[in-house]
């Protein structure tokens, strides 16, 4: 009998559309199986008069989306990996990671090409304390606003005059079809991205064997180990989303380069630290030692507590 697969994804454009290139891809290994999408309104989507740090708790885009898989009302959830915290909840479990799309910042402006052009005061608009510290170090000249709403409010109120640029992730906007929205792509020196940034996540129960069979088709290796180490480098920072914390593993042939970073919000006290290994987990672990050994635990804390 054809199997019946239903997916939990958030209601934004962007998770629909991560959705249905799930539902493809299922529909590509396995022809003749129904998957049907399953939208809804997580904290993170109603919650939006708050900058994302000021929020308390975790996973504020994914909550209620475990809820509903852990009661057995979707088979399957699918997430973008940076918004998923290092800690899962019980009886669930990452299955698959997806090949990944470009994990670089976009800077897009209607007025300036680079970053290097703004005028003392502009504002730039991000809801990431990660992405407002590295603009900061670079650019202490610069206003960063907090900016929240799905991808189309954010164009929306660049293009209405209230921010001079704003920062969003490369792979949402590829993803989109707006690549020309595109003014520059910042390179990772300049912007370490955010834990798992470019990586869709398929999450199920640990215990339905069935679903993670069909599922296993979908996952890519190189990026299910790159990601696991940079996870590994968050779980022990503390594992949220909401932090001034990045991170990006590459391999380099047999080899894995984990680059992690932790930073005041104003950009004042960057902290770096890199590491080269081929076991994911014991990478990230060392790496984010190297950083707790600079001082990211009291960075951490303080955000936490502000």
């Amino acid at each position: 009998m054809p199997h019946h697969l239903r997916i939990g994804t958030r209601a934004s454009p962007l998770a629909v559309w991560q959705a249905e290139h799930v539902r493809a891809a299922l529909l590509r290994h396995h022809p003749g199986m129904t998957v049907e999408i399953i939208t809804m309104t997580t904290s993170g989507d109603i919650l939006l008069d708050a900058p994302l740090h000021a929020l308390g708790g975790k996973g504020l885009f994914v909550k209620e989306i475990e809820d509903a898989l852990q009661q057995q009302r979707v088979d399957i959830a699918v997430h973008s990996m940076k918004d998923v915290p290092a800690q899962q909840p019980e009886g669930l479990e990452m299955v698959a990671i997806m090949a990944r799309e470009d994990v670089r910042d976009a800077f897009v402006s209607n007025a300036f090409l680079h970053p290097d052009a703004l005028p003392e005061g502009a504002r730039v608009g991000s809801s990431s304390l990660r992405r407002r510290a590295q603009l900061l170090e670079r650019y202490p000249h610069l206003r960063v606003d907090d900016l929240r709403g799905n991808v189309a409010t954010r164009l929306r109120k660049l293009d209405e005059g209230h921010y001079e640029a704003i920062i969003l992730a490369a792979a949402g906007l590829k993803r989109l079809g707006l690549p020309d929205r595109i003014t520059h792509l910042l390179d990772i020196d300049c912007s370490l991205p955010a834990v798992g940034q470019g990586a869709i996540g398929i999450e199920a129960r640990s215990d339905d064997r069935r679903t993670r069979e069909l599922l296993a088709p979908l996952a890519d290796a190189d990026t299910h180990d790159c990601v696991l180490a940079e996870r590994s480098m968050n779980r022990v920072l503390g594992g949220d989303c909401r932090l001034p914390v990045a991170a990006l593993a590459q391999w380099q042939g047999p080899q894995m380069l984990l680059r992690g970073l932790v930073a005041t919000p104003d950009g004042r006290r960057v902290l770096h630290a890199e590491a080269k290994g081929s076991d994911p987990v014991a990478l990230g672990m060392a790496v984010a030692a190297a950083l707790v050994a600079q001082g990211a635990a009291e960075i951490i804390a303080d955000v936490r507590n502000t």
